[in-house]
């Protein structure tokens, strides 16, 4: 497969792109900037040289990944998965009262516009590609049922999230191309720190899983965890 991960450079991403060039796969490994961390990737890129395609790629800037489809398209004909995994939590510990509207602006701009953006201008090549998925990492935070006092920003950027996903996977799955927002579980990386019982591995694994279509989730489920089990609504 040809893989297209934003947010690549650490946590769930850097996961994803080592579990993917272990199974064999092409991976363009989406980096936000010259300042973000790129020395775990460059390692992976040594250990798969021609698997691992380092990708600048600033999802909450248009420009850029506007460049960044003009790169992967003089490399290759068609991509096979999106995984927009790129995500910020911004203002954790801040009750409403203390709500920073700005931080919520900058927490749309990354965890909702930016999927949609790659998608606007990458979904030409996927369509190309073949048993194509569009996997959106999302979380419970986004799930109404599942809905708490806190993490505002976070929580209805993945809530939006579902439902832009929800949409485009009514557009695209008469195609046949499979469409999750995926709940990768309280995993210890950057966001989900270190007492986060799950590992990014692991989860990795799963969702990759989902990608190939060696896990089957429910007919109508489009809102899953990293094994294919729905997830509350």
């Amino acid at each position: 497969m040809r893989i297209l991960i934003t947010g690549a450079n650490r946590g769930l991403g850097l996961a994803l792109a080592r579990e993917a060039c272990a199974r064999g796969h092409q991976v363009f490994a989406g980096v936000r900037g010259p300042g973000s961390p790129v020395d775990e990737l460059k390692r992976l890129q040594e250990e798969y040289p021609e698997q691992a395609i380092i990708l600048p790629l600033d999802v909450t800037d248009e420009n850029s990944i506007s460049y960044a489809r003009e790169i992967v398209g003089l490399r290759v004909d068609s991509l096979d998965c999106i995984v927009n995994s790129a995500a910020i939590l911004l203002g954790r510990d801040q009750k409403l009262e203390q709500l920073e509207l700005g931080q919520v602006e900058e927490t749309f701009q990354t965890n909702l516009f930016g999927p949609i953006a790659v998608l606007k201008h990458f979904l030409p090549l996927l369509r190309k590609g073949e048993a194509q998925a569009v996997l959106n990492i999302s979380s419970e935070a986004g799930s109404f049922a599942g809905a708490y006092g806190g993490d505002y920003s976070y929580a209805l950027s993945k809530s939006a999230l579902n439902m832009f996903t929800a949409q485009i996977r009514r557009e695209l799955a008469p195609s046949g191309i499979l469409v999750y927002a995926v709940h990768p579980g309280w995993i210890k990386t950057d966001m989900g720190g270190d007492r986060a019982p799950g590992d990014a591995g692991e989860s990795a694994a799963g969702i990759l899983d989902l990608a190939e279509r060696r896990t089957q989730a429910p007919e109508h489920a489009f809102f899953v965890d990293h094994s294919g089990k729905a997830m509350p609504l």
